[in-house]
């Protein structure tokens, strides 16, 4: 590993000034999982590693009327061990309780997952089916980023070189509402997706019909996308294999997957659709309190 300097700052203040500073050449350590790996396999070699633990908005877990904010630097554990957010967010826990093992998880930060852009990436399906925005500053000033808006190409996002995601927002569910994200990974031993889609639903009153729907699908592309027609073909809909059947096909089509060693394209094609049915349907479950 190349030499760098270390700092730690207490402000977030202090810390849009140092990456004003260094002008590209700092990285933001969240969590370390994935910038401690690319750094001693020499795809990234940051002058400066800027500790963002102890900056009070990154830190920060807050609930309200309005939703749920998660400051970029905090674990997957802190967030799945969290009895309110399973309780209004499950498909948060489905994706947090998934990423590496109980140490990485310690550690590894839902920003840091964002942020590292990966196609196979486990948070980022659920947070485009919950409408979450990135909230991110600079010397320059702040910018609200819809997540599905954030990651452009395999390892790069929106983010200028100066910018930090302070914290991802995700609007509070309505009544009758759910999401679920699922997986699919070739052997546990590769705990990484060959497929992943997460769906979030809203359902009438009676729990019969779809008022809205979105859905997200995950290393499939060179991004995780947003399948906007794949959840808007359920509205208003009725809960039944025909809707949603209609549905994953629509998102099996939006899929331009490639051949690679955990998976082929028309495997990976597959599983979208069937991955797709599943977390509706879990989805739909869980809206009215079945599961």
């Amino acid at each position: 590993m190349h030499d760098f300097d270390y700092c730690a700052p207490v402000s977030l203040q202090e810390a849009i000034g140092l990456m004003a500073t260094h002008k590209g050449s700092a990285n933001l350590l969240a969590g370390g999982t994935d910038l401690l790996i690319f750094m001693r396999a020499r795809r990234k070699r940051p002058e400066l590693v800027i500790d963002a633990k102890l900056i009070p908005e990154l830190s920060e877990v807050k609930i309200d009327e309005s939703g749920l904010t998660i400051g970029a630097s905090v674990s997957c554990r802190a967030i799945y061990e969290n009895a309110e957010i399973a309780d209004l967010y499950p498909a948060l826990i489905d994706s947090t309780t998934l990423i590496g093992g109980i140490q990485v998880q310690g550690r590894a930060s839902l920003g840091g997952n964002l942020c590292n852009a990966a196609p196979s990436a486990d948070t980022i399906p659920t947070l485009i089916a919950h409408g979450a925005v990135a909230n991110v500053v600079s010397d320059k000033g702040e910018r609200h980023i819809p997540v599905e808006e954030f990651c452009i190409a395999p390892g790069k996002t929106v983010l200028e070189a100066n910018e930090i995601l302070v914290n991802i927002f995700l609007p509070r569910p309505a009544e009758n509402s759910a999401a679920c994200f699922l997986r699919f990974i070739p052997r546990n031993e590769m705990d990484i997706a060959v497929a992943n889609v997460a769906a979030f639903v809203e359902l009438d009153s009676a729990g019969e019909n779809f008022i809205s729907a979105r859905i997200a699908i995950g290393s499939v592309a060179p991004t995780p996308l947003f399948v906007a027609e794949a959840g808007d073909t359920l509205s208003g809909k009725p809960i039944d294999e025909e809707s949603i059947m209609a549905a994953a096909c629509i998102a099996r089509d939006a899929a331009s997957p490639i051949d690679d060693m955990r998976g082929t394209a028309e495997h990976r094609t597959q599983l979208v659709e069937v991955l797709t049915g599943r977390t509706i349907r879990t989805a739909v479950s869980r809206a009215r309190g079945e599961a």
